[in-house]
């Protein structure tokens, strides 16, 4: 991992912009997370703090949140052009998320071992996604229906699709 000596005085201040969302979101009753996302000139397109536990939304992470507020700005789902400035290592979702969005780049400063001594899960979820399926404790299940493939044959059959 590279050393926050490495990092560029843009990175410095973006990343340190995500810091202090994620500080100002715990003073604020969320989670200890937050999220910048930056187009090619530097300016801040859209932000996101952690709003799990004020949404009951267990996708509200500060990279989904920030995510949806720059494809609404944007009115567009490709994110491509953005870099990611995330207070801690986007967990196996937000990263998801992140490569959907296409972003150009991701960069956090704090990491998944660092979340996990706050007492959160993102370590415990990517040991659990290098496991085989069959020892997670919730069944993911795969039962192949005849027919299976049907949306997928309709999506490739339309012509007025948005491809992504």
């Amino acid at each position: 991992m590279p050393s926050s000596d490495s990092l560029s005085s843009t990175d410095r201040a973006h990343l340190e912009h995500a810091v202090r969302l994620a500080t100002e979101n715990v003073a604020a009753g969320g989670g200890p997370f937050g999220a910048v996302l930056v187009d090619a000139d530097g300016a801040v397109v859209s932000v996101g703090q952690n709003r799990v536990t004020r949404d009951n939304d267990p996708t509200a992470h500060a990279e989904i949140v920030a995510l949806r507020a720059a494809g609404r700005l944007r009115d567009d789902f490709n994110l491509s052009g953005l870099t990611l400035y995330s207070s801690c290592e986007p967990c196996p979702m937000c990263l998801a998320s992140s490569l959907w969005a296409r972003v150009d780049r991701v960069v956090f400063a704090a990491d998944r071992y660092d979340a996990a001594d706050g007492g959160f899960d993102d370590l415990a979820f990517y040991d659990l996604f290098a496991r085989d399926r069959e020892t997670w404790e919730t069944p993911v299940e795969s039962h192949p229906l005849p027919g299976r493939a049907t949306p997928f044959d309709a999506w490739k059959s339309n012509t007025t699709r948005v491809d992504y």
